[in-house]
């Protein structure tokens, strides 16, 4: 048996896996090994400092992979955005035709993205924002759960009710994210209506993710209760690995009187980096989801998605496949 579908064909990849864009994590190194293992990998734009960077790595991937790749690009309300729209031709200029899109009016870059033939993956958190990023053209919806890591919205849907009620309004593929590490997760995806999955925190913990041994540690010694939610009262929630940055975060955000500018010193992006980078887990905040409490192993990526993809074979044919149906 073979997990293919209209997903894994309209993007040219042997398994219906996706490693998400992550900040600092989503290099060459990871993504190339990823998609050489037969899913997608994803550099993220933002953690290059220019778009002249992006394009270094990106021709960097090229020359670890033939396999189809693909590019993150986040867009965040800012005082002093990036230059998105740099960002974005670097992309194009590169032939990456694969675009991971997630956050704030993407309109304008998907537009711009699929006149040059760039495939879209939009990353949602909601059921009626992946109506609307399929109605400004996405190819593919990527619905994150509240499971996830990173940013999960504020309706507090856990994935069990979000897949498949995204499932019933969404026509194009879709893809689910949040909790997801192993083949029962995929088979689960399969059977709630989704076409594949998308996972970040697993991903973290595998030989080739560019981050310290410290780092991918600490995840499979976490628990699924090893998160905190940040910037609860701020409107931007945050699932975040739990450590002592983040507990100072939640400590100083219950203050009745706490404004962000109070926890702005603690979870900056280049304390996130550090954490990552040296291995001191009281450096910065580290993003991690609940998946945590699934992770017991750090493997080659290659011997993850086979894993993967060999479990959910499995449980397709053999255990549901035998079960029992009363009355028949």
């Amino acid at each position: 048996m073979t997990l293919r579908n209209r997903f894994t064909e309209l993007l040219g990849i042997e398994h219906p896996i996706v490693q998400g864009g992550m900040m600092w994590v989503g290099r060459a190194e990871l993504a190339a090994a990823v998609s050489n293992a037969g899913g997608l990998g994803i550099l993220t734009a933002l953690t290059q400092p220019t778009p002249d960077d992006l394009r270094r790595e990106i021709d960097r991937c090229r020359a670890m992979t033939d396999k189809p790749f693909g590019v993150n690009l986040t867009i965040l309300p800012s005082v002093s955005p990036p230059p998105y729209a740099e960002y974005r031709k670097a992309i194009i200029e590169s032939g990456v035709k694969i675009v991971e899109t997630a956050g704030y009016k993407p309109q304008e870059h998907i537009e711009d993205l699929k006149g040059h033939g760039v495939i879209i993956l939009h990353k949602c958190t909601a059921v009626r924002h992946a109506v609307s990023a399929q109605r400004m053209g996405a190819d593919v919806i990527s619905i994150d759960g509240f499971e996830c890591a990173g940013h999960p919205g504020e309706d507090d849907i856990p994935g069990l009710v979000l897949i498949p009620a995204a499932a019933d309004k969404v026509t194009v593929p879709m893809i689910a994210s949040g909790g997801f590490g192993d083949g029962r997760g995929l088979a689960a995806a399969l059977a709630l209506g989704a076409e594949g999955i998308n996972m970040g925190t697993r991903f973290c913990a595998t030989v080739e993710a560019p981050i310290h041994d410290n780092v991918k540690q600490f995840l499979v010694d976490n628990d699924e209760r090893s998160t905190n939610l940040i910037f609860r009262r701020f409107h931007n929630t945050g699932r975040v690995a739990k450590n002592s940055v983040s507990d100072q975060v939640v400590d100083i955000s219950n203050r009745p009187d706490a404004v962000f500018e109070d926890i702005r010193p603690l979870v900056g992006g280049a304390k996130g980096r550090e954490a990552l980078e040296t291995g001191n887990l009281d450096a910065g905040l580290v993003w991690a989801g609940q998946v945590q409490g699934l992770i017991h192993d750090i493997p080659t990526c290659q011997v993850l998605i086979e894993r993967i993809v060999r479990d959910a074979e499995a449980i397709i044919t053999q255990r549901l496949a035998n079960m029992v149906v009363a009355g028949r």
